[in-house]
C-alpha cells in the first residue's frame, strides 16, 4: 500500500500525506456522520460559545454502534496502511473520531496534542483524519517533528481554555506556531473527500474556523501498534472509557480495543 519514503517521512516527521486512503469509503462515512450528528453519543460536544459564529460539533467512541464506521475500521485498508506506518506487526482500534464545522464557524481548533489526553504510552500508534469535504483554509494543520519534543504540550479543555490535569510541571506550554513561523515546520494540504492526513499522537496540529460557504466533515480514526501500553493520568483521560479496569503497562483489552490486523 505504501512506499518505504512515506513510512521513512511518518517516522521522522510523525506526519504524512496520503491521498484518497478512504476515497472509496466516503458515502458511507458521510451516512455515519449523518447517524452520529442525529443521535449523539455521550461523549458529543459543541465548541461555540457566545460571539462564536457557525457550529462546531464533536463526539468520539461511537463506531460500536454506527455499522457505517465498524464497517470501514473493519473492511477498509486502513489497518494494513496503520501496521506499514507504525511498524507493527498488530493493530488495533483505539477509537473514532467526527468534528464537523459548518459554513461561517470561526471556531479554530486549538493547538495541541492528543497522547496527554489518553491512556496510551508508546510510541506505535496513528490517527488518520480524513475530511468528506474538499478543505483548503479549514484543514488539518501539523507541525513536523513535534512528536519528538522531550515534553509534552500542556491539554487544555477547548471551551473553557483551562488545564486538564491538575500538575502542569510535567507539560510545556501550549506553543502558537502562527506567531513564531521560523521556529516550526506547519505542514497542512489541501485536500479532497477520503485524503488522508496519518500522524502519531504526539503530533502538534490543530485547524483554523471554517469561515467558508461549505461544511467541513471530518473523520478520525485512532490506532494502536505493538507497544502500546495503558499509562494512568494525573486527572480522567479523553476519552475517559470508564470501568476498563486496566492497569500501567497492561496491554489495552481487546475486547474493548480489538484488533483489526495481524501479521
Amino acid at each position: 500500500m505504501l512506499n518505504e519514503n512515506l513510512i521513512s517521512n511518518f517516522q521522522k516527521d510523525g506526519v504524512v500525506f496520503i491521498r484518497g486512503l478512504f476515497k472509496d469509503w466516503v458515502d458511507e462515512i458521510c451516512a455515519g456522520i449523518d447517524r452520529n450528528m442525529s443521535n449523539p453519543g455521550p461523549y458529543a460536544a459543541e465548541y461555540i460559545t457566545e460571539g462564536d459564529k457557525g457550529r462546531f460539533f464533536d463526539d468520539y467512541c461511537n463506531w460500536q454502534r454506527i455499522p457505517e464506521f465498524e464497517k470501514v475500521i473493519r473492511q477498509s485498508d486502513v489497518g494494513t496502511v496503520a501496521a506499514q506506518l507504525m511498524k507493527s506487526k498488530q493493530v488495533q482500534v483505539f477509537h473514532d473520531h467526527v468534528l464537523v464545522k459548518e459554513p461561517g464557524t470561526s471556531k479554530p481548533t486549538p493547538w495541541h496534542q492528543d497522547s496527554p489526553y489518553y491512556f496510551v504510552d508508546g510510541d506505535q500508534h496513528v490517527s488518520f483524519w480524513s475530511p468528506m469535504d474538499p478543505v483548503k483554509s479549514a484543514t488539518l494543520r501539523c507541525v513536523a517533528g513535534s512528536h519528538l519534543w522531550p515534553k509534552p504540550v500542556l491539554p487544555t479543555r477547548w471551551l473553557s481554555e483551562q488545564n486538564f490535569y491538575p500538575d502542569t510541571d510535567k507539560y510545556m506550554p501550549v506553543p502558537d506556531p502562527d506567531s513564531e513561523p521560523e521556529k516550526y515546520r506547519i505542514m497542512e494540504w489541501e485536500m479532497e473527500p477520503g485524503d488522508a492526513v496519518a500522524f502519531n499522537y504526539k503530533i502538534l496540529h490543530g485547524a483554523r474556523g471554517n469561515n467558508t460557504d461549505q461544511r467541513r466533515r471530518a473523520f478520525s480514526l485512532r490506532l494502536i501498534g505493538d507497544d502500546a501500553r495503558y499509562i494512568s493520568r494525573p486527572g480522567p483521560t479523553s476519552p475517559p472509557f470508564p470501568g476498563h479496569n486496566m492497569k500501567d503497562g497492561d496491554r489495552l483489552r481487546e475486547d474493548w480495543f480489538p484488533v483489526i490486523y495481524s501479521s
